[in-house]
């Protein structure tokens, strides 16, 4: 049934979507030798500090408007026809200056190759921007203040991403009371690669209405409870968490725990061919591994709906497509 089930996602990194064939032909394009990061059409990677070079490598591909709309739209078509009604992508203007064209140009490429992937197959689509967080607190501040510019319709959130291990999040709640002031959705990456802690600092600093990932939130019975009583949503990754060794397999994986507790949880592809996985098998492994029916798979998809940074009538129609 998973196959043909309604499909929501909070938690994409668009860079990371890159199917490796297209990041081959970008690389084609411009004359990039590929061997460091991908290897017999397969993203090469060890630990996190290596998949993050990886992922940097692989974002290096993509220069112009039309490579990041050629992206967008890629991606979003692909996991539309996999049964998608809602995709959130969490987009980096730092990366449009990294490659010299700009925020602008960036954020514009990408959101036209969403309208493209919206007018042949109906998805819906809106971005969060992201603050690096080992670039540092003063280089976030920057982040959500152009995210408060509300630079494009699409962009109706700001998130925080990188190394977890680094600072504080208290150092970045500046960060966040700008996104908010604004109107932003927040969500915050905690509780993956830092333990319970990181989420209760989260919920504490920042008061986001989502976390990403937060799954080590179950290494603590009295948060676990806090994040039920709270209604946070968690945006869980289980592939990725799996795959960077969070967790060693998804029969360990505490999704199940989780939303036994009342936690509202969804599921998310993350970086999909970085990890081997997609929006779809991680439907697939919530029913065939996890045990989840498909009424429990259901109920994530609205969850992640209801919990969608988008205006009320967009709720609505999405919600009325389950």
């Amino acid at each position: 049934m998973t196959g043909r089930m309604p499909k929501a996602e909070l938690h994409c990194h668009i860079e990371g979507a890159t199917p490796p064939a297209l990041a081959l032909a970008q690389a084609k394009r411009y004359g990039i030798d590929t061997s460091r990061f991908i290897r017999e059409g397969q993203y090469a990677w060890e630990d996190f500090t290596s998949f993050v070079e990886s992922y940097d490598a692989t974002a290096n591909l993509f220069r112009t408007e039309e490579d990041y709309a050629l992206l967008a739209e890629t991606y979003l078509t692909g996991i539309a026809q996999a049964g998608a009604i809602y995709s959130e992508l969490i987009v980096s203007p730092d990366q449009g200056d990294a490659v010299g064209i700009g925020a602008a140009a960036y954020i514009s490429g990408l959101a036209e190759g969403a309208q493209r992937a919206r007018a042949k197959t109906g998805i819906e689509t809106r971005f969060l921007v992201v603050g690096i967080r080992h670039f540092g607190p003063e280089r976030v501040v920057k982040a959500a203040e152009y995210a408060a510019r509300r630079p494009h319709p699409l962009v109706t959130g700001f998130n925080l991403a990188g190394e977890e291990r680094i600072y504080r999040v208290a150092d970045f709640a500046r960060a966040f009371d700008i996104a908010r002031d604004a109107g932003l959705g927040i969500t915050i990456h905690a509780g993956e690669l830092s333990g319970a802690f990181s989420v209760r600092d989260a919920l504490d600093h920042v008061r986001p209405s989502r976390i990403s990932h937060g799954v080590r939130a179950i290494e603590d019975g009295d948060l676990v409870k806090r994040l039920a009583d709270e209604g946070v949503v968690l945006e869980a990754c289980p592939g990725s968490n799996v795959a960077l060794k969070v967790f060693p397999d998804f029969q360990g994986h505490p999704l199940r725990a989780l939303h036994a507790a009342g936690v509202r949880v969804t599921l998310n592809s993350d970086d999909p061919p970085f990890f081997h996985t997609s929006l779809a098998r991680e439907y697939e492994v919530a029913a065939s591994i996890m045990g989840f029916s498909d009424e429990e798979i259901l109920g994530m998809t609205r969850t992640a709906i209801e919990a969608a940074f988008v205006d009320a009538p967009t709720r609505q129609r999405l919600l009325s497509a389950l």
